[in-house]
């Protein structure tokens, strides 16, 4: 792990589980799903190893990022910050984290997306230079 005086970023694995959902489910803008439960998200992290990570301080959990890759892109979900913990560059390193993974696999894109509601997600990725895409339009279906 990297230390950064009481706050650590290392990996984050299927026993963070619990306390990523709790800090998830009290971040405004959070979107959840039945792909959040534990047994998808287990498969999601053995698809995707290395690629995640987690801010501890003392041991707690104190935020989140996870990472995934179809191959040619990279993504990122649920990154989460507890709000006692917030304004200290966590956010960024926790992506700048998950960046550098996929970096390392020879992914150099990678996107994101923010619930249309989320003014204040939408102002954290634009300020860390993320450019919004007006170009493209998303599209889901339950299979």
């Amino acid at each position: 792990m990297e230390g950064r005086g009481e706050i650590e970023i290392g990996s984050f694995g299927i026993e963070d589980y619990e306390a990523a959902l709790e800090l998830w489910k009290r971040t405004p803008g959070m979107g959840l799903s039945s792909a959040d439960e534990r047994g998808p998200l287990g498969a999601f992290l053995e698809r995707n190893p290395r690629l995640s990570f987690a801010a501890r301080s003392g041991g707690l959990l104190v935020g989140t990022v996870l990472c995934g890759t179809d191959g040619r892109r990279g993504f990122l979900y649920h990154l989460a910050v507890d709000p006692e913990f917030r304004r200290r560059g966590l956010g960024s390193e926790l992506a700048a984290a998950s960046l550098a993974a996929l970096k390392a696999r020879g992914i150099d894109k990678c996107h994101l997306f923010v619930l249309a509601g989320n003014g204040a997600g939408a102002a954290f990725w634009a300020k860390a230079g993320w450019t919004l895409r007006e170009d493209i339009l998303t599209f889901s279906k339950n299979t």
